[in-house]
């Protein structure tokens, strides 16, 4: 599997619009918009930071992944996202290696990139989402 970068820090907030204010408005990153991902029941929000990004994650549904994990741990950090190469072949090689995947196979996410997560279980705690992007 090549990892090419860490692609992007998901940041689970209550608010986008409140979370821009710290992103943006006090660190200073560029704001490059949201948009809403209807299959994943959240709004995303993207600031750039060199050749990686802060992603904020919005629910926009109580029973979305996001808002329950507000529920259970509060807003903060919510996954790692890497850049890899080749999605479908990066993971079959983690199938072969016994690592456990909340996404047998890429679905689409932001921007329209290929995603798939891998389950806390397999990797020390972390939610780790694998993604491509052409």
């Amino acid at each position: 599997m090549e990892i090419l970068k860490i692609d992007h820090l998901g940041i689970a907030v209550n608010s986008i619009d409140d979370g821009k204010t710290f992103w943006s408005d006090i660190l200073g990153l560029k704001f490059e918009g949201a948009e809403t991902v209807d299959t994943q029941k959240v709004t995303t929000a993207f600031f750039p930071v060199g050749e990686s990004e802060v992603e904020l994650l919005e629910s926009t549904s109580p029973d979305g992944p996001v808002a329950k994990f507000i529920e259970k741990k509060g807003p903060g950090f919510q996954h790692v996202a890497f850049r890899v190469a080749d999605i479908e072949a990066a993971l079959e090689e983690l199938k072969e290696k016994g690592i456990q995947l909340i996404d047998q196979k890429p679905r689409i996410g932001a921007g329209g990139a290929k995603i798939a997560f891998l389950h806390p279980k397999a990797t020390g705690g972390v939610l780790v989402e694998l993604c491509q992007r052409d």
